[in-house]
């Protein structure tokens, strides 16, 4: 395969379109699975806002199945994962050398709109703002995506929402979106669960027993508390989930904590020995 069709075969899987046939799990901590529905009945775009690994892509799945079932249809979920690289032709589309003749390829955005599928677009303060602006139109009460290569202008299918993400804990004066793209959206913050919801998270997705899924919910909760410049953010959920499912694997507990909470969460040797005094002290052997 020539290097020109690796790049053409590239565009046309950049992105991912999933319809979930079964139930993703998931917990809900207030009342977003109600804001979220509401939300989308009236086609509002929405902002996605928590720490890394809280639940918000997955929360997002439930609702795009949760959708379906309430409209009796599928209702495509295509997710793009933000980068600063990301151009505005990344998202709409491009033209592309296919079989010695020039074809157009719908980038993620425009299949979505065209579609009716809900657009995901995570981590979003990742991409270029300049990139960022050509969904302006698409988030208020237009609906329209310019397709500025082709000369045309896409009314967004009926069906169609407008969904992103990111991190505040992240924000700096470089990433962090702009005024104008903010007030397009509504949003609902995510935080990590509390103790006993977080160990039901755990307990289910690690198919762990229910004492040792509170065990590692108290680990995590600690961490989040300790005040170390040597750690961004405590583990998260996700982390917390994995380090359930070595254990069910059979990794000692301890062991499991090591691998997937001390030595992913921070590479500073004082945050690193901070977190595994606090496994040693809920796993003491």
């Amino acid at each position: 395969m020539s290097a020109k069709e690796i790049t053409n075969q590239a565009v046309e899987i950049a992105y991912g379109e999933s319809i979930l046939e079964e139930e993703p799990f998931y917990e809900p901590v207030r009342d977003e699975i109600e804001i979220f529905t509401s939300a989308y009945n009236a086609r509002i775009p929405i902002i996605l806002k928590g720490p890394t690994g809280c639940g918000k892509t997955r929360f997002l799945e439930f609702m795009a199945w949760k959708l379906s079932k309430k409209e009796g249809a599928p209702l495509p979920l295509i997710t793009v994962a933000c980068h600063e690289d990301l151009t505005a032709g990344d998202l709409v589309g491009r033209y592309i050398l296919k079989a010695d003749e020039t074809v157009w390829v719908d980038g993620p955005l425009t299949a979505a709109v065209k579609s009716g599928a809900i657009c995901y677009l995570d981590e979003v303060v990742e991409a270029r703002k300049d990139t960022l602006v050509l969904i302006h139109p698409l988030a208020d009460h237009r609906r329209l995506l310019p397709v500025e290569k082709k000369g045309t202008v896409i009314q967004a299918h009926p069906d169609f929402l407008l969904v992103v993400s990111y991190n505040p804990g992240y924000q700096s004066l470089l990433k962090d979106l702009k005024v104008s793209t903010r007030h397009r959206f509504a949003a609902i913050d995510f935080q990590y669960p509390e103790l006993a919801t977080e160990a039901r998270i755990i307990a289910a997705e690690a198919e762990i027993d229910d004492n040792t899924a509170l065990e590692l919910a108290q680990i995590g909760k600690r961490s989040r508390l300790l005040d170390s410049s040597g750690m961004d953010e405590g583990p998260s959920t996700r982390l917390l989930i994995y380090t359930g499912r070595l254990i069910g694997e059979g990794v000692k507990p301890r062991r499991a904590c090591e691998t997937a909470l001390v030595s992913s969460v921070s590479d500073d040797p004082v945050a690193r020995q901070a977190i595994r005094d606090l496994v040693s002290a809920v796993f003491p052997a």
